[in-house]
């Protein structure tokens, strides 16, 4: 697959999830406050959750948008009645800052910026923050970060409970991941959970995949939902056709793929042709061609 050229180098993003997703007109004042470098929203009902994709077109511009967007959480969502089917920690419930470059001080860059915004977020709304990834001196990562939340680990910023409205938060610093969930045509939860546990890396699964199994009330669909967060053992497609094949197993099927957030150009580039096109996915998904052209804005996949 070609797609438009640009470079990444020197671009910082930021890919905050937002525990909210049914509000339309919330998640646009959230969007507003975001300015030129918004480059993505997707929002997901049954998830009650959204992901800003802040970007370019300078470095510094993500880190600046990303405090504009929890200054707007906090004064617009809470999680004192949150019910969607995604786990959490809080209002702005992770935080990860990506260096699109990949070199070595831009990975430093990164983590420093996570660090400044942690304790920015802490002191400025008193909420709990945890570092994971490379912004985590010990390297913890987000799903260990759940786990051990005020249990056997404190925070690193902010107050020891959390917050009566916004919970906590986790922010951290990684590579680019790929979040990607593939609704299936069955209506039985116990198959999306089966598979998600076969594929994942924690259970003995593909290198670098965490999924998983989550029940979609609006269409009555169960979903395999996927973060592919080491993009070069596993990739975009080798990890959707596995579960496509364990599926067919299971005597169903993949119904839709949904791509959640952006990608970089090079590992759609990996992927074929024909598989591009079964799951729907083109050329727009690059953060490539997204960054300097205004947002993607996809409310409500879910209803």
């Amino acid at each position: 697959m070609t797609t438009p050229r640009s470079t990444l180098t020197n671009v910082l993003e930021c890919v905050a999830n937002v525990s909210e997703g049914r509000n339309v007109a919330a998640l646009r004042t959230l969007a507003d406050r975001c300015g030129d470098s918004l480059v993505d929203v997707h929002a997901d009902a049954d998830h009650h959750r959204s992901v800003f994709t802040l970007a370019g077109p300078g470095a510094h511009d993500a880190t600046a948008a990303a405090r504009e967007l929890a200054d707007a959480v906090a004064a617009n969502v809470s999680i004192d009645t949150h019910d969607g089917v995604h786990p959490f920690l809080g209002a702005l419930d992770v935080v990860p800052f990506v260096a699109l470059g990949g070199t070595a001080a831009e990975r430093s860059f990164a983590a420093e910026a996570a660090r400044e915004f942690a304790q920015w977020w802490a002191e400025s709304h008193g909420v709990p923050v945890f570092l994971y990834d490379d912004a985590d001196e010990a390297g913890r990562d987000l799903p260990s970060t759940r786990r051990h939340a005020f249990g056997p680990r404190r925070p690193d910023f902010g107050p020891g409970t959390p917050h009566p409205t916004l919970g906590a938060t986790a922010v951290g610093a990684r590579k680019p991941l790929v979040a990607i969930n593939l609704l299936l045509a069955t209506d039985d939860l116990a198959v999306a959970r089966r598979i998600a546990r076969e594929i994942r890396e924690h259970d003995g699964g593909r290198p670098g995949v965490r999924a998983l199994g989550l029940m979609m009330a609006s269409v009555g669909r169960p979903q395999v939902s996927m973060n592919l967060v080491d993009l070069d053992r596993t990739g975009i497609e080798a990890a959707c056709l596995e579960v496509r094949e364990r599926c067919q197993r299971q005597r169903t099927d993949v119904e839709s793929v949904e791509l959640v957030g952006l990608v970089p150009r090079r590992d759609l580039d990996r992927c074929s042709d024909e598989f591009l096109a079964w799951a729907g996915i083109d050329a727009t998904a690059a953060i490539e061609v997204r960054i300097g052209h205004g947002p993607r804005w996809r409310p409500g996949d879910h209803g």
